[in-house]
């Protein structure tokens, strides 16, 4: 499967719910160059050699340049990059072959990365100094998608029936099935890929997909489905989570700030606008992987009703309340990932940014 195959038909393949795989014994040796690149990008008031305030930034995204990132590339198109003191903000593609954020964060390649709890909070674990310190999901994307026909709504629904579960997401269905008080012989697991034609064919009654992707594929091809949230049923998880070293908390602080008060006015556009983030991610920032518009617009709906919610409302786009906080840390627990709640998250950057510019809520 191409790259443009997987980012319009099946990018599951990057959602894996898998411990930290990448971290391995380099994370010692690699801590040192990671302070010492933090170290040379920081600033006080003084310019960098572009002539900028903080000089050019690497921002690994999560996956291939689709509308997922409209955001980024808002804040990106219109300059608030720019206008917050970066001569430039180089947007790293990420996916099935390119390294980790945590990796890249260890090695000090990225300055900043797109993540996801689950993914982190291993890395941290085995000894990587960094934190979350922004969400742009408050829902996690991962769904069950079932035919409109024979309709799975709830984790209780799947009992006796045939489940597609991807390899790398193992992991995150059974916690699903933990959290829901179900036993691993209730349903049958059926190994699959992520191509969704085995359920559109009949073979399996419902799939592991991405709210964004799948059902909005199927769809397309004619195929009526349903489907429910992981995070609706006590796997409360966020996704596209802004993580960065610790270093950059401790001595990039204002430089951080000023990074995420242009990511909150870029995703505030990406809300407001899913057309032009579609256009954004076709036409401009994704344009080598032959997006669909139509199929795009309709992602950029689905996922504002990931990125705003009751509590972005009242708090502003990208934060996380204490109870959010904490509803991550029992849900990695069920995934059998232990980690207090301080040792992953710090918010305090993010709202010091909205105490400070109250217009960006």
């Amino acid at each position: 499967m191409t790259p443009a195959q997987r980012s319009t038909s099946g990018h599951l393949n990057r959602r894996s719910f898998l411990r930290y795989s990448a971290f391995t014994g380099a994370a010692l040796g690699g801590a040192g160059a990671l302070v010492a690149c933090g170290n040379a990008g920081d600033s006080s008031g003084g310019t960098t050699e572009d002539g900028s305030k903080y000089g050019g930034v690497a921002v690994q995204l999560s996956w291939l340049k689709n509308i997922e990132f409209a955001g980024e590339y808002f804040a990106d198109s219109k300059g608030y990059f720019k206008e917050a003191g970066f001569g430039s903000v180089d947007l790293v593609a990420g996916g099935a072959a390119s390294t980790s954020v945590e990796a890249g964060l260890d090695t000090g390649k990225v300055w900043l990365g797109l993540s996801a709890p689950q993914t982190t909070a291993p890395a941290i674990l085995e000894g990587l100094p960094a934190k979350i310190v922004a969400t742009t999901y408050q829902k996690n994307p991962f769904a069950i998608v079932s035919a409109a026909a024979r309709p799975i709504h709830s984790p209780q629904d799947m009992k006796g029936r045939r489940i597609g579960v991807q390899d790398t997401n193992q992991l995150i269905f059974q916690a699903l099935l933990t959290a829901n008080g179900l036993k691993p012989g209730d349903v049958t697991v059926v190994p699959a890929q992520y191509d969704p034609t085995p359920l559109a064919n009949g073979e399996v009654d419902g799939w592991v997909s991405y709210v964004t992707n799948e059902p909005i594929t199927l769809a397309a091809r004619g195929f009526q489905n349903t489907h429910f949230l992981f995070a609706d049923f006590d796997l409360p998880l966020v996704a596209e989570t802004l993580t960065v070293a610790q270093s950059t908390i401790d001595k990039e602080r204002d430089k951080l700030k000023a990074f995420l008060a242009a990511e909150i006015k870029g995703w505030k556009d990406a809300v407001a606008d899913p057309a032009e983030s579609a256009r954004l991610a076709v036409e401009v920032y994704g344009k080598d992987q032959k997006l669909d518009l139509a199929e795009q617009t309709k992602e950029a709906r689905a996922q504002n009703d990931l990125v705003v919610s009751a509590d972005t409302a009242a708090n502003g786009l990208l934060s996380m309340t204490d109870a959010l906080i904490e509803q991550n840390i029992v849900a990695l627990r069920a995934a059998k990932i232990d980690i207090k709640a301080a040792q992953l998250f710090d918010l305090s950057v993010l709202r010091e940014v909205y105490a400070e510019n109250p217009s960006l809520k």
